[in-house]
């Protein structure tokens, strides 16, 4: 595990969620469901909206990019996740260990900012109806897209770029079951004051710009809402309202939880808990939410099954 005479870490052992023998096989299947429903949600959302032309607006736009985040942040850390749970022990090499991190962080910040993109898209669609089309045109919607994956590879370059600089030697066991800033930080064995400021001040921007964005948007909407004279136009605007801020919570919520309050005794055990909602539960709720309480996604869900019936009749 220790390489050379500078006993420089060139592996790291991923702890795992919990080191309880009687709990390993239980959150094994546990999670291995959440994983393939995950999966099977957002793939099946994705081949939904790319297959039907009614749905192919800015808001499911925006959820088709949600879902293709989804499915590819899961996959990023749930497979070694669940290697935790058999193996007794789980190893990665350090550049597996970078890789990891780097698209860890690329999908969650760009997750962030989708879901900023999506309440500024039902602010419009609620606030201001008539300029909707003009205000979100598909130039607009596809800027606002590529803005979420820039900035989420910007973050995650920054957050990976100061986590090379660090050296870490002889300790190599990540008290986590992913590769994650706050537990790498742990191991070092060099000054890792830098990358705190830098922790602080990213994850900071990253949670509360989009959150402040979000809650000032709806904000608006909930005014407008209460404005509508109809009963049903009402319940229609806040149900799909409402979805939005179920994800919102718990994605902002647990991240905030776990990356803010790292400095007080304890809050590394607390925080994979925490972690365990935006890492695991968020990517496998997002399709569920969208498209359970979605009139269209079911009527085109509908439609699909329809046509794969008369297909296999013929």
């Amino acid at each position: 595990m220790l390489a050379r005479n500078d006993s420089l870490v060139t592996e790291f052992i991923l702890a795992g969620l919990t080191d309880r023998p009687e709990l390993q096989q239980p959150l094994f299947h546990l999670f291995l469901v959440i994983f393939v429903v995950t999966m099977v949600g957002n793939l099946g959302l994705i081949i939904l909206i790319g297959l039907n032309s009614h749905l192919h607006t800015p808001m499911y736009y925006f959820l088709f990019n949600l879902s293709f985040i989804d499915l590819c942040y899961s996959s990023v850390f749930t497979p070694k996740m669940l290697m935790n749970f058999v193996f007794s022990e789980n190893t990665i090499s350090y550049v597996g260990c970078m890789t990891q991190l780097f698209f860890f962080l690329f999908f969650v910040i760009s997750e962030c900012y989708m879901l900023t993109s999506m309440a500024y898209d039902r602010y419009v669609a609620i606030c201001n109806p008539l300029l909707y089309k003009v205000s979100m045109s598909h130039h607009v919607c596809l800027v606002l897209s590529l803005a979420a994956y820039v900035i989420g590879f910007a973050g995650a370059s920054v957050h990976t770029g100061c986590m090379l600089r660090l050296t870490f030697c002889n300790v190599n066991v990540i008290n986590h079951y992913l590769c994650d800033i706050l537990p790498l930080l742990q191991l070092s064995c060099t000054s890792t004051y830098v990358n705190e400021v830098v922790v602080l001040i990213v994850v900071g921007i990253n949670i509360t710009v989009p959150s402040f964005t979000i809650l000032i948007s709806y904000i608006f909407i909930l005014t407008s809402i209460l404005h509508i004279k109809s009963s049903q136009g009402r319940s229609k605007a806040f149900s799909t309202c409402s979805s939005h801020m179920i994800a919102l919570s718990l994605l902002f919520g647990s991240a905030a939880f776990m990356y803010l309050k790292y400095s007080f005794p304890g809050s590394m055990e607390q925080g994979k808990i925490s972690s365990v909602f935006y890492t695991n539960v968020v990517p496998m709720l997002n399709p569920l939410i969208y498209s359970l309480r979605n009139k269209d996604v079911k009527v085109a869900l509908r439609r699909s099954v329809f046509k794969i019936q008369r297909i296999n009749m013929f």
